[in-house]
């Protein structure tokens, strides 16, 4: 009887095959095992994109998955959206890491989907296609005086955190004390607390080099952060509010007037959360006082609530912002311009009110009002899904993008081992083929970088440092 070895060798098998299925004796439906692969590309390196390559991987065992990102590293917001002093939340790159140790899945970086490669040529080489790319546009107050004096929150959010397309952006902290935030989200509230952190708490942190050198000789003295609905429409957390106020050396400012619907009675009427948040926020407006702590804070963090932007003009070398007064209802929650008018001087405004995903192949089909593509529980087309914000709106935290990653890798296993008209493609070897002018950068050149991070304590923010410590080119 033939042995094993000489078997495999008949059939002209590499061996590189027995790590899908083959592992303590041949058989003949195990060595058929390669003729029935499914290659998935996964586009985006986010917790999306690996939280899906993960349960395709574990749901389906002939599948080889490979996770493409413009970026030459993987982690895509948790390494460039989280905020620095939150790194208990970037914990998930250890389980996103055992996902690349997979010897099934890859990570392909430096690689531009919709530039460098066509949707028609992916189509060509992969068995299915997940779009995971996040949103990565800002939505805009579109308000005269925007393009000219606002700031965007995603820039300066990857500003802070390293990202290289933001690493440039200019800021005049040296010759500004008085900040505006638009927008009440959790994003908001790190843009706040990022402004006036004392610089020995973001000295601890990942913050990139430049930007702590910046913030160190910051002169903001007042951030103020505006809403358009009232203190019960918030759509921050309890957890970021709480570390904001709590700032040392901070000042909190609230007008009681704000909250002249609120109190007690209402406060039990509520679910948890929003209880939980309406009792921090209630309780701090009621115990503003003159102690010697807040009087002798140098910074001032304020709210202001039920105010709309409408137009932003120069004030010599300030800013003069005017703003709508609204008015709520209570049963709809929408607001409605009271045309009472309000005129505010800062020297700096950030816009933070959500983002939205951006159309990555006309092929598909794509709604540029919210954002998304239009899917069907993640299923896009034949053969194409989406998970994560780009299909559902940037909403939630990274647990929801995961559950929700986990579901549509779920739907894909299940449509890949249920296609009775399954062909093998070729997946990653015919897209490389097409990139041979690419560095493609992969898990191993990620080490390299993380390793170097590591060793000298600070984050590499340039695509060409990136390259260079990849190919052990040691810098002069």
């Amino acid at each position: 009887m033939a042995s094993a070895g000489a078997f495999i060798q008949r059939l002209r098998l590499r061996p590189s095959f027995l790590r899908f299925g083959c592992r303590n004796k041949i058989s003949v439906s195990c060595c058929n095992i390669p003729r029935g692969i499914h290659h998935v590309c996964i586009i985006g390196s986010g917790p999306a994109g690996f939280y899906a390559a993960q349960q395709i991987v574990k749901s389906l065992e002939n599948s080889r998955v490979d996770i493409y990102e413009k970026l030459p590293v993987p982690f895509g917001l948790v390494r460039y959206g989280v905020a620095p002093d939150h790194p208990e939340v970037k914990n998930v790159i250890n389980t996103f890491t055992n996902v690349l140790k997979n010897s099934r899945v890859s990570f392909i970086g430096n690689i531009e989907v919709g530039k460098d490669v066509t949707f028609s040529q992916l189509q060509d080489s992969y068995n299915a296609i997940l779009l995971c790319y996040g949103a990565s546009e800002d939505r805009k107050l579109n308000i005269p005086g925007e393009a000219e004096s606002v700031i965007p929150g995603r820039e300066f959010v990857g500003w802070y955190n390293g990202l290289p397309e933001n690493r440039n952006l200019k800021i005049n902290l040296v010759n500004s004390e008085r900040a505006f935030i638009i927008g009440q989200g959790n994003v908001a509230l790190d843009i706040a607390r990022i402004l006036l952190s004392p610089i020995d708490i973001l000295t601890k942190t990942d913050i990139s080099t430049y930007a702590l050198e910046a913030l160190s000789k910051s002169k903001i003295k007042e951030v103020t952060i505006f809403g358009r609905r009232g203190p019960l429409q918030v759509a921050f957390t309890i957890k970021e509010l709480r570390e904001l106020i709590n700032l040392s050396g901070i000042r909190v400012s609230l007008n009681p007037k704000d909250f002249t619907e609120v109190n007690d009675n209402l406060i039990s009427t509520l679910p948890r959360p929003k209880k939980r948040l309406t009792e921090l926020l209630y309780r701090t407006t009621k115990n503003q006082s003159d102690s010697d702590a807040i009087m002798g804070a140098e910074k001032t963090l304020s709210m202001k609530f039920l105010r709309s932007p409408l137009h932003i003009d120069p004030e010599g070398e300030r800013l003069k912002m005017t703003f709508a007064v609204n008015e709520l209802n209570s049963k709809t929650e929408r607001v409605q311009d009271t045309g009472v008018r309000e005129v505010e001087i800062c020297d700096l405004v950030f816009r933070s009110v959500g983002y939205k995903g951006r159309r990555l192949f006309k092929e598909l089909p794509f709604d540029d009002e919210r954002g998304i593509i239009p899917n069907d529980n993640g299923k896009v087309q034949s053969g194409v899904y989406c998970c994560g914000w780009v299909a559902e709106g940037p909403r939630g935290v990274i647990l929801s993008t995961m559950q929700n990653a986990f579901e549509v890798g779920k739907v894909i296993a299940k449509d890949l081992s249920t296609n009775p008209n399954h062909t093998e493609l070729s997946g990653q070897s015919a897209i490389r083929s097409l990139l041979s002018h690419k560095r493609i950068t992969s898990y191993i050149d990620y080490q390299k970088i993380a390793e170097h991070e590591h060793k000298t304590g600070t984050k590499v923010t340039t695509i060409e440092e990136m390259l260079r410590i990849a190919n052990n080119i040691s810098s002069s």
